[in-house]
Order: C-alpha cells, then sequence, then structure tokens
C-alpha cells in the first residue's frame, strides 16, 4: 500500500498508470480488491492469481526463510501471467517507495533486443552469488563467458514481455532450478537464476531508481545508508523491513522515508 501511494503522489498523470497485481491463488482475492479499492477509490487495477504448486517443487532452501517463498519466485512468470497485449511492464517488489515520476523509469530504452533493464552493480563480488561447486564445474563456469555480467537486483525491472516470450526465458529459468534442486550452485533464492539467463544482456538504468539494500543483510537486516548519489526510489530488500521496525519502536533512520506513506500509520494518527 505504501509502494503503491508513493507511486501516485509522485506521477504526473496517476491516471495513467495500470496496477497489475499478482496475488497466490489461495489468498482472499476479494478482500484484496475491496482493500485496495477502499483506500484508492480511482486506481485503476488488475489482480492475477497466481499458481504456488507450479513452483513449489523447484524452490530450493536459501539462507533466509523468507526468501523461500512461492510468490518472490511469480516474476518468473509474468509473461505467462499477465495479457499478451501488454508489450512493456515496470516490475516493483512491495518493500519500496518512489520519490520520483515512474514514468521516467517507465520511458528507459531496451535498445534492440535486450529483455529487460535494471541497474547493474559491477563493483559487487559477483562470484559470491554461486557456490564453489558452480566455478568448479568446467562447463558451467563457462556460462558468463563473454558476457560482462554483473549482479542486479531484480526487485525493480522494466521488462519487455513479447521479447520474453519469444525468448522462452521463462523455461530457461525454470532450466537452472532443475538443475539447482539436483547439484546446490547458488545459495540465495530468486535470484540467481535471472543473474545466470540475463546477467550481461540487460540494458542498464541509472542507480537512483534502486536504491536498495535498506533492510541490510539477510542474516541480522542492520540498518544501513544511502547509496552515494541522487535517489529516486528507496528499496527495502534485506532482512529487515520498516514496518516491522517501526511497529517494534526500533526503526533506522532510513525508515522515516517510508513512515509518510504507511496508509495504516497515518490512518490511526488521524482517528486518534
Amino acid at each position: 500500500m505504501a509502494a503503491i501511494l508513493s507511486i501516485l503522489q509522485h506521477s504526473s498523470c496517476p491516471q495513467n498508470i495500470l496496477f497489475h497485481f499478482i496475488a497466490s491463488d489461495n489468498a482472499n482475492h476479494h478482500h484484496f480488491r475491496y482493500t485496495i479499492s477502499r483506500a484508492f477509490t480511482a486506481l485503476v487495477f488488475q489482480i492475477y492469481p497466481y499458481d504456488s504448486k507450479a513452483v513449489s517443487g523447484l524452490i530450493s532452501t536459501s539462507i533466509r526463510s523468507a526468501l523461500d517463498c512461492p510468490l518472490n519466485y511469480a516474476r518468473n512468470y509474468l509473461p505467462n501471467l499477465l495479457p499478451h497485449c501488454l508489450r512493456r511492464v515496470v516490475y516493483l517488489d512491495s518493500d519500496l517507495v518512489l520519490v520520483d515520476d515512474m514514468a521516467k523509469l517507465t520511458a528507459t530504452p531496451l535498445g534492440d533486443s535486450s529483455v529487460l533493464a535494471a541497474p547493474e552493480y559491477c563493483n559487487a563480488n559477483f562470484t559470491s552469488y554461486f557456490t564453489p561447486t558452480f566455478w568448479s564445474n568446467p562447463t558451467l563456469s563457462l556460462t558468463f563467458s563473454g558476457r560482462n555480467a554483473c549482479y542486479f537486483n531484480t526487485g525493480v525491472m522494466v521488462i519487455d514481455l513479447q521479447r520474453w516470450r519469444a525468448g522462452d526465458y521463462t523455461t530457461k529459468i525454470v532450466e537452472w532450478m532443475e538443475l539447482q534442486k539436483r547439484m546446490r550452485i547458488y545459495e540465495l533464492g530468486s535470484l540467481p537464476p535471472f543473474l545466470l539467463v540475463f546477467a550481461g544482456n540487460i540494458a542498464p538504468v541509472d542507480h537512483r531508481w534502486n536504491q536498495h539494500g535498506l533492510g541490510g543483510d539477510n542474516y541480522r537486516g542492520l540498518c544501513r545508508d544511502l547509496h552515494p548519489g541522487p535517489t529516486s526510489l528507496l528499496h527495502w530488500s534485506g532482512k529487515g523491513k520498516p514496518w516491522a521496525r517501526i511497529d517494534a519502536n526500533r526503526p533506522c533512520p532510513l525508515d522515516a522515508f517510508w513512515a509518510p506513506y504507511d496508509l495504516l500509520q497515518t490512518s490511526s494518527s488521524l482517528e486518534s
């Protein structure tokens, strides 16, 4: 809800935004629709049920149990879940807020062949996202040969759905997940298959559009500072979430940027 409110408040044409929500097929979609419609009376949106059974057998345990939630893998199947008439979408995780006009992000050029665009972080230790088993295998270790592969965070992506479908990239991601079930080649949830398929072949996005890691690491969720440079989107990836830290009266300094978009907190303040 905070993410939605932040997008609307900073949009130059909020009436032009169509929201697509992916929800577990066993969720109460009627209640979900009612809650959103009550909070945002003019919001244009669709809810798409996601069959978690399709991926549950492919999920390997990761370093944090929350990363093993089947809904984290819904992004793998977006082209199958969303209408075929859609050409381009902006995929966003729910633990973020925007402080800039999303139209700028939507207009990111994808070039002649890129399937997706995202901020890349080439100073990150790319090899650490895969196990020694992966790097010691003479065939697997050549996966990134000829590719200037860098880490990117999958919580913010501009995606060309038609190119994705044409390249059958869902199948390619699933094949890596199947291999992971046979031999452990990575540790970190749904991210590594995206790196295996797309890293080195994505269109660039300015880092301001994903100030990620504000939730700290995947173990303790300690407070973190912003990366140097301007900010258009704040992303609390990691273990620590602003709503949980605020509710526990242990907020990090940057959680103050999330609080103004907390509709539940704002409503409670008005009622009191």
